[in-house]
């Protein structure tokens, strides 16, 4: 008797459980890639801060102060179809050089479902940047295609070489 009831037991566990496994990393996120003009990787020496508006129109930081990095990723907003994103660089081993840039990212957003036990997203595809050249000298779009893979490389970013 007791042998049937842990079998019972154990298959109203098992038929309980969801076959879908909800993913782990959810963070749906763009990975820059810092480059050379030549095209090869580089580490930015100037700290870099990047700030967006949020919804309520106060100035959030999603990235701040990253020094001595080659890549940097930002997360994607949900609900507009084009982040405006504000880099700051500073330096003050160069004369306490301070410059700003305005990058744009239009982008379409679709909603991602994989289970009701799973919490809600949204992916992405890119559909252009544009950007102010202050410090910036071009900003390229690598993969379009924005979703929880965190290792995916979306933009190429190329500093002005004097900076």
């Amino acid at each position: 008797m007791m042998k049937r009831v842990t079998y019972l037991f154990l298959g109203v566990l098992i038929a309980a459980c969801t076959s879908i496994d909800c993913p782990v990393e959810s963070n749906v996120a763009t990975l820059y890639q810092v480059r050379n003009s030549d095209g090869t990787e580089l580490t930015l020496t100037d700290s870099i801060t990047v700030t967006t508006k949020t919804a309520k129109d106060s100035d959030t930081i999603i990235f701040n102060k990253g020094v001595g990095i080659s890549s940097f990723s930002l997360p994607v907003s949900y609900k507009h179809p084009e982040d405006v994103l504000v880099f700051s660089f500073d330096n003050d081993n160069n004369n306490n050089l301070h410059v700003t840039d305005t990058v744009w990212i239009k982008k379409e957003d679709y909603p991602h479902f994989e289970s009701v036990d799973c919490s809600a997203a949204f992916f992405h595809i890119i559909t252009d940047v544009r950007y102010t050249r202050n410090y910036i000298d071009s900003i390229v779009i690598k993969n379009p295609s924005v979703t929880y893979d965190s290792k995916t490389v979306h933009f190429y970013f190329y500093p002005k070489s004097s900076n």
